[in-house]
């Protein structure tokens, strides 16, 4: 799966998320963050892996692997 830098997203822990997950990770499934960029580290999508942060203030939390992601859809009114 491809991830949008900006864009917020469920977090639902697949592959190496489960086996060993990166530190600082305490993310638990369901909750929603937004794919950040960080100076000087690689893209989002590169290796199948990108930079997550809090969904309100986008601060730094962890790397997830972009397959433990689901993109967030606003619900119909």
């Amino acid at each position: 799966m491809r991830v949008r830098v900006g864009k917020l997203y469920t977090y639902n822990p697949c592959g190496w998320d489960l086996f060993h997950p990166c530190a600082g990770n305490n993310l638990k499934a369901g909750d929603i963050v937004r794919v950040i960029t960080l100076p000087g580290a690689p893209k989002a999508n590169v290796m199948g892996h990108c930079y997550v942060g809090d969904s309100e203030t986008g601060r730094f939390i962890c790397m997830v692997a972009t397959g433990s992601l689901e993109s967030v859809r606003k619900e119909a009114r």
